[in-house]
């Protein structure tokens, strides 16, 4: 009978990846710093490569075991996917999802409840920021997932397409002075470059009256009458209107609407959370 990577092994070894120290790998997989030992030994052996290098400040993957962690964690897993799957049954633990506060408006609530009544114990913290801020966050590392806006020609993996559209308070009369007053989200963002290209492109002049990544800032704005702010469709408030393209304002792009994960890293919750997403949100 040809060789087989027990789960057992795989899922000690990454707490030791993960921890760097057999004693705090021991604790976390409930096994005795000797037994865990004894475990790594048998991995080695199995896989005929040496796969720790031992330290006075604890342990150190080889380049064998750095290869062994990608193939580890990936059966990890698919493991843990299809047990869940499976036994159907309810997965905890806490994850940290970034969503821009526009969509986080409009789509979160049904997104978290829908959910929540499937996996009930499990934690979901939710950061809102601009897509650029969540994107910098989910490199550092601050993120497990994150739902962010992309142009719509940018790739295949879209979700959803949103109309970006000009948006002011319902009492506001035209027509806008020159330069046109503008609310935008950061300079970074797909709003804010979207709404500048459009203006420059039909020769209108602007000004940035307030620029920021405070959605409520851009509507209190907005609100005023004092600025035309440019948001998602999905995400105008009923007390603000929408320009029609009649008022001498140009046509805005659509964008699209897609999620930002590390796949191989992601925790069998980050991926339920993933696939309830990806088939909710197209129909919202």
């Amino acid at each position: 009978m040809g060789r087989t990577l027990d789960i057992d092994l795989l899922r000690s070894f990454a707490a030791v990846a993960e921890t760097g120290a057999l004693s705090r790998a021991a604790e976390r997989v409930g096994r005795s710093q000797a037994a865990l030992s004894m475990q790594m030994k048998r991995l080695e052996e199995l896989i005929d490569r040496p796969l720790l290098t031992r330290t006075g400040r604890g342990v150190l993957l080889t380049v064998q075991g750095e290869r062994l962690l990608v193939h580890g964690r990936r059966i990890l897993a698919s493991h843990d996917d299809a047990l869940a799957e499976f036994s159907g049954r309810s997965l905890s633990g806490s994850l940290r999802f970034g969503c821009p506060d526009d969509y986080a408006q409009a789509f979160l609530p049904v997104l978290l409840r829908g959910f929540a009544q499937q996996h009930p114990a499990a934690a979901i913290d939710v950061v809102c920021a601009a897509t650029p801020r969540l994107e910098e966050r989910l490199e550092r590392g601050g993120l497990d997932l994150a739902l962010v806006s992309v142009p719509r020609v940018a790739e295949r993996a879209i979700l959803r397409r949103e109309e970006l559209v000009w948006v002011t308070a319902k009492d506001a009369t035209a027509p806008w002075p020159d330069p046109l007053p503008l609310a935008l989200g950061d300079p970074d963002t797909l709003d804010h470059r979207a709404a500048r290209t459009a203006l420059e492109r039909a020769g209108r002049a602007y000004r940035i009256a307030y620029a920021s990544g405070s959605l409520s800032g851009l509507l209190a704005v907005a609100r005023s009458g004092q600025a035309v702010a440019v948001l998602t469709r999905s995400a105008v408030p009923a007390d603000l209107r929408v320009e029609s393209r009649g008022n001498g304002l140009p046509p805005l792009p659509r964008i699209g609407l897609t999620l930002r994960l590390e796949e191989q890293h992601a925790s069998p919750l980050t991926r339920a959370f993933t696939a309830h997403v990806r088939a909710v949100l197209p129909g919202l």
